[in-house]
């Protein structure tokens, strides 16, 4: 008897690259097993489900192969679920339901009900719902539970009852399913009213409402359900710890951490990952070091998903360097490895050198996808690499099969606009194959802002508000446009309409981690002690400026047409200068001085920052909402193109 191909099946199983995946296959079509059902059907499974990047060798094989069978099938539609390409898994199950002798069993619904959740596509999930039916799975419940799932994800928490309602005996699964869509769907209520209803619980329906809670900033009740279980196991204590510290209260965060290591139990990979998540998106870079230092000691480093969450940390949080260390330090990469490191890189505007690790990614033979190409987009537009950029958005469908998505007809406007080529930008958007979304129609907006287009921005001004009349942000960048124009009719008309319609102006602020505690400053917000303490060392800091940088005031884009003197108060007070002057007035000489912004950083205050910098003597790094700005002796690493 050949026992190649057997050998070649547990190969398999350590197999984890796409290269020796080839080779398996190879070694199969020598001996003529690769005809098999059964070894064809292992090859199906581990291209499409094990192997990072691998679906779309799962397709070609599965396309040569003559009459698949349903498990086949499955394991295609399944790969795509849990891909970047939901679609094609059910341009798969279409596929296998316009061949009669290839029925659609439950574990085809269950996967292609998936794909649908992960696309977003509630239409689609209506006609699945409507096949499910057609096929007698209307009292199966495992297909049902998959239904509520699906219609919790696409935002119909009404169909997800409804489904509930209909099953003859819910498991305990099915009610943690109804409630789960709830909070997916906001509603709070509904969740807490099914799960008061529960015949019976388990320990995952409490985990359920943690997370469901953790997740709506709801933390209060969070904390009195997390107290109310009679059992609380590492999931509980992982989703508490995750919470807390995605919603900023961090000093709780590490004291649940320390607590769940003195009752003798270890965070897991899920706990070390949230909390380090919690970390980037804050910019919590010593609390995120603390982590890093627990990792090491507790033998963490070698998981891929927790380097992964170190990385993009330290990324977020201003220290690429770190980052990279980390990266260059791991023995597995991953695609979202090197994603993470690629997206890194072009947040701090290393294009280049993003640009190089992706070019080694492909060496390595990890096939990139879609969040990758994204991340090398969004390098390409902060740097103004034109040409490069474009190069990639075609070699993104003609050498990797992989279709644009909004996200990354969104680069391509960005990378356009930035540039300066406004018309451009302008017919692309209007040339897309797919209907441009709000983010395309504001991406260009800001365009118009960077450039000071007026008239464009009156065309784009229509197309955008008829998707999202309500958005404060836009209202606003049409204002500071009609500002720099000093247009300021067209500026107190736009100031009217918010009025009229009740549209707030989202305020802006900053944080800063001092001593391991995050303070959060708003521009205009009530005097305490912090604030008193900013501003004192705010106006000793823009003395000096002017004086030993020649600062002065940018104020060209400062909404009122009022006097100059009223200009340079309004521009003085925002967030982020006073965010680096609290950090100059605490922390120690020599510290990189890290500040995040929930808004664009303006133009006045990138000026301070350079001229705190040079003055200074400072490394200052702010995280705006579109990228990271490192000044150090007078520049930005933005090199002013943004």
């Amino acid at each position: 008897m050949n026992n190649a191909p057997h050998h070649c099946l547990s190969l398999l199983t350590s197999c984890k690259t796409l290269k020796i995946l080839k080779q398996i296959h190879a070694s199969l079509v020598k001996t003529g097993h690769h005809s098999d059902p059964f070894f064809a059907g292992k090859l199906i499974l581990h291209s499409a489900v094990t192997v990072p990047g691998a679906v779309h060798y799962a397709r070609r094989f599965f396309l040569n192969f003559p009459n698949p069978d349903v498990f086949m099938y499955n394991t295609l539609i399944r790969g795509f679920s849990e891909s970047g390409i939901p679609q094609n898994s059910i341009f798969t199950f279409i596929d296998m339901c316009g061949k009669s002798l290839v029925p659609p069993d439950s574990f085809s619904f269950a996967f292609v009900l998936k794909a649908a959740a992960n696309h977003g596509s509630l239409r689609t999930g209506i006609q699945l719902h409507c096949q499910a039916l057609i096929h007698g799975f209307e009292t199966h419940l495992f297909v049902g539970t998959t239904l509520i799932s699906m219609y919790g994800e696409c935002g119909s928490v009404y169909f997800a009852k409804k489904v509930f309602d209909q099953m003859r005996e819910p498991n305990v699964v099915a009610w943690n399913a109804v409630i789960t869509a709830c909070f997916r769907c906001g509603d709070v209520k509904g969740a807490r009213k099914m799960f008061d209803m529960m015949p019976f619980k388990n320990s995952t329906s409490s985990n359920v409402m943690l997370a469901g809670y953790a997740k709506a900033g709801e933390m209060e009740l969070a904390r009195k359900v997390f107290w109310e279980m009679k059992v609380k196991d590492d999931v509980s204590w992982s989703t508490m710890i995750v919470g807390l510290a995605h919603n900023g209260f961090f000093d709780e965060a590490f004291a649940y951490f320390r607590e769940l290591r003195m009752i003798g139990l270890r965070p897991n990979e899920v706990s070390l990952t949230g909390v380090l998540s919690g970390c980037a998106q804050v910019g919590a870079s010593e609390f995120g070091k603390i982590l890093h230092g627990f990792i090491e000691k507790s033998g963490f480093n070698w998981i891929t998903t927790v380097n992964n969450a170190l990385v993009d940390m330290y990324a977020r949080c201003g220290n690429v360097g770190m980052a990279r260390l980390v990266f260059r330090s791991m023995l597995h990469k991953s695609v979202v490895s090197w994603t993470s490191m690629i997206e890194g890189l072009a947040m701090h505007g290393y294009a280049e050198e993003a640009i190089r690790v992706f070019h080694e990614m492909e060496g390595c033979g990890i096939r990139p996808d879609w969040i990758t190409f994204v991340s090398l987009l969004y390098a390409c537009s902060h740097a103004g690499l034109i040409e490069q950029g474009c190069n990639y958005f075609s070699r993104m469908k003609d050498v990797y099969d992989i279709d644009p998505t909004v996200e990354h007809y969104g680069c391509m406007v960005d990378l356009y606009g930035r540039a300066g080529y406004l018309q451009k930008a302008y017919d692309f958007v209007c040339q897309m194959p797919i209907t441009p979304n709000a983010i395309i129609w504001r991406t260009l907006l800001g365009a118009c802002g960077i450039h000071g287009n007026v008239e464009l921005a009156e065309q784009v001004k229509p197309r955008l508000f008829d998707l999202e009349p309500y958005d404060s942000s836009d209202n606003v960048l049409l204002s500071n446009i009609y500002a720099v124009a000093g247009k300021w009719k067209d500026v107190a008309t736009v100031r009217r309409s918010m009025t009229d319609q009740k549209i707030k102006k989202t305020p802006g602020w900053s944080m800063i981690e001092v001593d391991r505690t995050l303070y959060r400053f708003v521009a205009g917000e009530k005097m305490n002690k912090t604030t008193a303490e900013a501003y004192e060392k705010l106006k000793e800091i823009i003395k000096r400026l002017r004086l030993e940088g020649g600062y002065v005031p940018e104020v060209a884009s400062v909404l009122h047409d009022v006097d100059e003197e009223e200009k340079e108060d309004s521009v003085s007070k925002h967030s982020e200068k006073l965010a680096v002057a609290f950090g100059i007035s605490r922390l120690c000489k020599g510290r990189v001085i890290r500040i995040v912004k929930n808004l664009r950083i303006c133009r006045d205050c990138h000026t301070v920052m350079k001229l705190i910098s040079k003055v200074y003597g400072l490394k200052l790094v702010v995280r705006d909402r579109s990228r990271f700005h490192s000044f150090d002796d007078g520049a930005c690493s933005c090199k002013d193109y943004w």
